[in-house]
């Protein structure tokens, strides 16, 4: 009878197994193994390599260019998203008229598909036509246009976009958090004389510090990973050197250079940095709750 349920249990995990090594394991398990290998993306022969792909790339000075774009767009877009999300979850979290509308609107740029959000950008940062440059040029904050659009703006305008786009999420995340603290520490903190800041730092921060940490490392997986801003960024404008990531480097390898093995070798560089950077996260984060 034991066995039978047994069996029975086995059987009805099956199917998220299989989808699990469908999914996770086998992808990573096959890019590993192909980054051993000089495979071609069209052409079947290979040669196992062994570390070869690894040497040639780390001394690429394009790879460390990718690297440091790439570390550029991610953690700039971090820090801001962090910081505009939270402060616009603690204005949205105070009551005032029309609250709901407001909450509704900012949820628009993440419900947008890239493509569109790209393409609406890329329009209002136009140097000819853009109304962005307009309306600065109208406040009397500019001179003349600003080509926005151009290699030595390219960064700051793709990391204003990924911003834009991307900090609802921190907003959902916070705004719900803030929306289950217990109002009475609130009133207790402010009965004591403690101003808005100290209510801030020692009331609202602590109680938003396990939300604050999935958020963050969520968005370093999301950021560090992000393939389309870029590339739709600088697709049309030869801009691709200037905000070249590691994902966008590992798929001009593999599609445009036809060096499967060596582009598999990105994405298993760019993994091994993502589970370093979880490993370190948890291990601060642990260090913080036994402290």
């Amino acid at each position: 009878m034991h066995g039978t349920r047994m069996y029975q249990g086995y059987l009805l995990i099956f199917p998220t197994l299989l989808v699990i090594f469908g999914f996770i394991f086998f992808p990573v398990g096959y890019s590993v193994w192909l980054s051993f290998t000089n495979k071609h993306t069209i052409n079947p022969d290979f040669d196992y390599v062994g570390f070869s792909n690894y040497f040639k790339l780390l001394k690429e000075p394009i790879f460390w260019q990718s690297f440091w774009r790439g570390t550029i767009w991610a953690v700039s877009t971090i820090i801001l998203q962090v910081v505009l999300g939270l402060a616009a979850a603690l204005l949205l979290n105070q009551p005032f008229r029309g609250r709901g509308v407001v909450r509704g609107f900012t949820l628009f740029p993440y419900m947008l598909p890239t493509i569109v959000t790209i393409l609406l950008w890329k329009w209002m940062l136009s140097a000819t036509y853009g109304p962005v440059n307009y309306f600065l040029e109208t406040l009397g904050i500019l001179d003349e246009p600003l080509v926005w659009l151009g290699p030595s703006l390219i960064m700051a305008s793709t990391i204003l976009v990924g911003v834009w786009q991307f900090f609802p999420f921190v907003v959902i995340s916070l705004l719900a958090r803030l929306q289950t603290i217990d109002i009475t520490l609130y009133e207790a903190a402010q009965i004591d004389g403690a101003s808005v800041w100290k209510r801030f730092f020692h009331i609202t921060l602590p109680q938003l510090r396990n939300v604050l940490f999935v958020v963050v490392l969520l968005r370093t997986f999301f950021m560090f990973t992000k393939f389309d801003v870029p590339w739709l960024m600088a697709t049309g404008g030869g801009l691709q050197e200037y905000i070249q990531n590691m994902p966008v480097y590992a798929y001009r390898k593999t599609f445009r250079f036809f060096q499967a093995g060596q582009g598999a070798c990105i994405s298993v560089i760019l993994f091994l940095m993502l589970v370093t950077l979880t490993v370190l996260f948890f291990g601060l984060y642990r260090r913080e709750e036994e402290g």
